[in-house]
């Protein structure tokens, strides 16, 4: 390893769809950005919400994640400025959507991601301090890539009934992880997410969560809020489409929360 320093490695990850993962990932990494980290978000969902959450128009993309995991770029090459200061972004592309099969027989199949990173990291010209990687909502092979190259996970939780029960199956996810591929993954924390406190059933999840979890769940929630929604919709994160909103405010809490934890880990 050279002198160089690794970045954080947080993947924010839930099997479960529309929990917030994506919209986590960018106005994290916006909130970060802001409070003068350099920060990269690596999309690793087919879907690319993400990269167009971003502004990244892919349409016109040159590179993407999904050549990078087969090894015919770098992350270098992948990598696109997002117009953010100190926040870039890896793109996807539909593409990925075939990688898991055509990655079977690759040498490493769940460390390209890590293997890529560390390549940057030693011989590229881009250096970060945090790296957030979006995972689909499922437990694949591009999943097990992100574990495999986090130092952490961020769980994004949706205040709802069945919450609890997806959580344990990422849990139980991490533990293999750790076990078999990458020893020093732990639980950054979980963060609530869509929380509506008109509604009952949003407090009894909070705190059935926080019953369980303890200190892993963080303190921040981030509230169900219909500027967060738009902002996609703009390609911006919220905190560049509405920065005085709840959301947003919410998301800048939690980026400083992060941080706290993170400073904790290094002194202890």
């Amino acid at each position: 390893m050279s002198e160089r320093k690794m970045p954080r490695i947080l993947a924010i990850a839930n099997q479960k769809g529309g929990v917030g993962k994506t919209t986590t990932a960018i106005n994290l990494g916006t909130a970060l950005a802001a409070v003068g980290e350099t920060v990269l978000v690596i999309d690793m969902d087919p879907q690319g919400n993400a990269t167009t959450g971003l502004g990244v128009d892919r349409r016109r993309l040159v590179h993407s994640t999904y050549e990078m995991l087969i090894g015919e770029v770098t992350l270098d090459l992948v990598v696109c400025e997002t117009g953010i200061p100190g926040l870039d972004c890896a793109p996807s592309s539909l593409d990925l959507l075939g990688a898991e099969l055509e990655l079977a027989d690759f040498p490493r199949k769940a460390f390209r991601l890590a293997d890529a990173i560390r390549t940057m990291v030693e011989h590229g010209n881009r250096q970060y301090t945090y790296i957030l990687v979006d995972c689909p909502p499922s437990l694949n092979l591009l999943t097990i890539n992100a574990l495999a190259a986090a130092d952490a996970v961020l769980v994004p939780l949706q205040c709802e009934y069945f919450a609890l029960e997806g959580l344990s199956q990422l849990l139980k996810t991490v533990e293999r992880v750790r076990n078999s591929l990458n020893p020093r993954l732990t639980i950054q924390g979980v963060v609530l997410t869509m929380y509506d406190r008109r509604n009952s059933l949003s407090e009894q999840v909070a705190q059935d969560v926080r019953s369980v979890l303890g200190d892993k769940v963080y303190q921040t929630i981030i509230p169900r809020n219909v500027r967060v929604s738009e902002a996609p919709s703009h390609g911006k994160p919220v905190l560049l489409y509405d920065s005085r909103c709840a959301g947003s405010q919410a998301y800048i809490r939690l980026a400083s929360e992060i941080i706290r934890r993170e400073n904790d880990l290094r002194a202890a």
